[in-house]
C-alpha cells in the first residue's frame, strides 16, 4: 500500500525507516520531512494544517495509510478529516487528542474515572495561580495547559521558582498554550514512559523507555524536548506495567469511549513510579521523541501491520509487537543555544562514518533538525541528531551510541555524556 508520513523530526525518521522496511509498503510519502527521512520516502512540500491539501494529496496518490507523527495536527483535527474522506489514519480524533492538548482536560478525565494521579488545581489567570501556589507549596509542578513542545512545565523546588514559572506561562511566552496552567502536586519516585497501541477497544502494550529532560548531566538546567531515552526501562517492571494497564490505561479508553471519544492510536503514558505505584503525569497521544527511536530500534513486528491495524481497529486479530531482547539508547546532539535560541546553519560531517563503524544495524543516525545547504547537511533545528545504539546491555548501547557520536563532526553542537545513568548504575550494581 502506499502510505503517507506526516512530520519532520527524529521520530519520524525512525517511523519512516521502520515503515519503509515493511513488505506491505509500496511507496512511502513523507510531509514535509528531512534529509534523513529522504533515505526511506519520498519527501513532498505539504502543509498538516492545509486539510484539504492533504485529503487532495491522498486521492491523488491513493493513500492506503496516513501516519500522523507529531502532535499539533491531531490536536487541530487533521485525523478527524481523513476519516470523514474514508483514509485509514493512525492517530486519535481532536477530542480524544485532547489528553496532550489540555492538560487539566486530561487530569479532569482522571478523577472521573479514579487514575492515580498527583492533586491539582486548573487555573486561568496569574492570580488564581499564584494563590494556588499557596495551597499547595513547594516543591509543585507548575504547567502550561495546552501544547508547548515539551517546555511548558516547570519543577518548582523552591514557591520563589514556582511564582517565576507562573509568571512566564501567563506573560504569554507560550502564546496560546498558556491561556489557562494546571498547578500539581509534587510525586516523588522514578519516571518511565509507557506506550500501548489502542483502537478504541482492543489495547496492546507497546514498550518502555525512559526519557532525559533536562538540557545537561546529572539531570540539571530547563526542561527540553528530550536529550535522550534507552529502552526497555527495567524499573517499570513486569509487575508495574500491569498495573499501569489496569489502573491506568485501560479506564481511560473506556471513559473516553463511553463519553463519545474513542481513542485509536498509540497511548504515551509519562509516569512516576511512587510508593503507591505508578501515578499518571501526564499522557501524549503520539509516539514520544526521543523514546521512538530507541523503541524501533528494537522492535521486530511489522511496523506497517501494527498500524495499520490500530487504524481500522482490528488489533485485536493480531499478533501483539514482538522486540528484540537487547537495550537500545539513543543521544540527542543539539544546537549549541537549545532549548533557548539555537544556533541554525552549523555544517555537520561524520555520520556515514558513524553508522559504518559500528556492527552490522547495531548504530543509526536519525536526523531531527537537518537541512541541506549547497550540498552539505547542517543545522536546522534545536534537536538536531538522535544517535542511537543497540547491544545486549545498556552499558553496551551506551558505549556504541558515544563511540558514534564522537565519530560525528558538529562543533557547533553538544550532547549530554551520562543518558542511560540509572540503567547503566543498575547494571554495575548488579540490580
Amino acid at each position: 500500500m502506499n502510505i503517507l508520513l506526516l512530520g519532520s523530526g527524529g521520530r519520524e525518521h525512525a517511523l519512516a525507516w521502520k515503515l519503509a522496511q515493511s513488505p506491505r509498503c509500496d511507496t512511502l510519502w513523507a510531509a514535509p520531512g528531512n534529509p534523513g527521512i529522504a533515505q526511506h520516502a519520498a519527501c513532498v512540500a505539504l502543509d498538516a494544517a492545509d486539510h484539504a491539501a492533504v485529503l487532495a494529496f491522498c486521492e491523488e496518490k491513493v493513500i492506503g495509510l496516513v501516519v500522523i507523527g507529531p502532535e499539533a495536527p491531531l490536536v487541530d483535527g487533521l485525523a478527524d478529516s481523513l476519516r470523514a474522506e474514508g483514509f485509514a489514519v493512525f492517530g486519535p480524533s481532536r477530542a480524544a487528542a485532547q489528553l496532550e492538548g489540555s492538560k487539566g482536560f486530561t487530569k479532569d478525565l482522571c478523577a472521573r474515572a479514579g487514575i492515580p494521579t498527583g492533586g491539582y488545581e486548573r487555573v486561568a489567570s496569574e492570580v488564581d495561580a499564584l494563590a494556588a501556589l499557596e495551597r499547595f507549596g513547594a516543591p509543585v509542578v507548575i504547567k502550561a495547559d495546552g501544547l508547548a513542545a515539551g517546555k511548558g512545565v516547570t519543577v518548582a523546588l523552591t514557591l520563589e521558582e514556582a511564582r517565576a514559572a507562573v509568571r512566564e506561562i501567563f506573560g504569554g511566552r507560550f502564546g496560546e498554550a498558556g491561556a489557562e496552567a494546571v498547578i500539581e502536586e509534587f510525586l516523588e519516585g522514578e519516571e518511565a514512559s509507557f506506550f500501548a497501541l489502542t483502537d478504541g477497544s482492543t489495547i496492546l502494550p507497546f514498550a518502555s523507555a525512559q526519557d532525559h529532560k533536562r538540557v545537561g548531566d546529572g539531570d540539571t538546567g530547563p526542561n527540553t524536548g528530550g536529550m535522550g531515552a534507552y529502552s526497555p526501562a527495567r524499573v517499570l517492571t513486569p509487575e508495574l506495567e500491569g498495573e499501569a494497564m489496569t489502573r491506568i490505561i485501560a479506564p481511560t479508553v473506556r471513559t473516553l469511549a463511553n463519553e463519545g471519544s474513542p481513542y485509536s492510536g498509540v497511548l504515551f503514558l509519562g509516569l512516576m513510579l511512587t510508593a503507591k505505584g505508578p501515578q499518571l503525569i501526564e499522557y501524549n497521544c503520539r509516539f514520544g521523541d526521543p523514546e521512538c527511536q530507541a523503541m524501533l530500534m528494537r522492535l521486530e513486528s511489522d511496523l506497517v501491520e501494527l498500524l495499520h491495524a490500530c487504524a481500522e481497529n482490528r488489533l485485536a486479530a493480531i499478533e501483539p509487537p514482538r522486540f528484540s531482547d537487547d537495550f537500545a539508547l539513543t543521544v540527542v546532539m543539539a544546537a549549541k543555544g537549545y532549548p533557548d535560541t539555537p544556533e541554525k546553519g552549523g555544517a555537520i560531517g561524520g555520520v556515514a562514518e558513524a553508522e559504518a563503524g559500528s556492527e552490522a544495524e547495531a548504530v543509526k543516525v536519525f536526523h531531527a533538525g537537518t537541512a541541506q545547504k549547497d550540498g552539505a547537511l547542517v543545522a536546522n533545528g534545536g534537536r538536531v541528531l538522535a544517535v542511537t545504539a543497540r547491544g545486549p546491555s545498556a552499558s553496551a548501547a551506551q558505549a556504541r551510541a558515544y563511540a558514534a557520536v564522537d565519530a560525528i563532526a558538529f562543533p557547533s553542537g553538544f550532547c549530554r555524556r551520562d543518558i542511560g545513568w540509572r540503567e547503566v548504575a543498575r547494571e554495575k550494581a548488579g540490580a
